[in-house]
């Protein structure tokens, strides 16, 4: 029998992992977590340095039967190491068809689709090289490992999988570099975006992470934000408030005694 709380599972890289950590503030999994608290269990499989294709590798050690537990949503958040240069010494770059056709195995991966669950994928953030430049420099680079227009190419691949799978993506690029004043309708491929060492550093993409590319409180509060958005909009039914708790209050006698029925029944 599977256990009583359904996943809301997170599966992603640094992060993914650093998004219960409350050292800085705001969080986006303990955010959801303390949304969906009593309704859903939220999982956070958040790997730092991880690119796509180790994802792939890991998957089916980290997913467990649905016979164990049922997971009901899916948040997919790769890219940001994918979209390394090719020749950095990070080595976590991954070209960018193996990149969507990764993403495409863990959407349409068996362990997965015994799920059925409800799936987000999340489209990586820019890349700040204002503040990024001096963590590679720390390291022993001699030049930067991530740009902006490499990161904007990742997550525009990424929209391109949700589309092609109907799977609903929040695009954390494009909800970073809205805060920006950046114009996609005026852009132009030769032109500097926001975040590249070309031009002058954006106030607001130093307000969102914190080193170039690790979200600061307020760019988890967007991507919270963003989320339960796209949630409301296709399952609105899922949203929290709409949800029953998994174990009755603990003063609703009816509640209690649909509940002791229940169990009665599944013996």
């Amino acid at each position: 029998m599977p256990a009583p709380y359904e996943q809301f599972f997170l599966f992603g890289d640094s992060i993914t992992q650093d998004s219960f950590d409350q050292e800085r503030g705001f969080g986006f999994s303990a955010a959801l977590q303390a949304a969906y608290i009593r309704r859903l269990d939220v999982v956070n499989r958040g790997f730092s340095g991880y690119n796509s294709r180790q994802a792939l590798q890991v998957l089916p050690t980290i997913v467990p039967p649905p016979d164990q537990v049922r997971i009901r949503f899916l948040a997919i958040l790769f890219g940001a190491n994918d979209s390394s240069l090719k020749d950095a010494p990070n080595k976590q770059h991954i070209p960018l068809d193996e990149f969507t056709a990764n993403l495409e195995k863990i959407i349409t991966h068996p362990q997965i689709q015994a799920h059925n669950p409800r799936i987000v994928l999340i489209a990586p953030p820019p890349i700040n090289e204002h503040l990024w430049w001096p963590r590679d420099q720390s390291n022993g680079y001699a030049s930067v490992s991530r740009v902006a227009s490499a990161t904007k190419e990742y997550a525009d691949a990424v929209v391109e999988v949700g589309a092609r799978l109907d799977v609903p993506v929040v695009n954390m690029w494009k909800a970073f570099m809205a805060k920006t004043g950046f114009k996609m309708d005026t852009w132009e491929v030769d032109d500097p975006i926001p975040g590249s060492l070309g031009i002058p550093q954006n106030d607001a993409l130093r307000e969102l992470m914190y080193d170039g590319l690790h979200f600061t409180p307020a760019g988890y509060d967007i991507l919270y934000q963003e989320v339960m958005k796209l949630i409301a909009e296709k399952w609105p039914d899922q949203m929290p408030q709409k949800l029953p708790m998994v174990l009755p209050p603990w003063n609703d006698q009816e509640a209690w005694k649909a509940w002791e029925s229940a169990q009665a029944s599944s013996k």
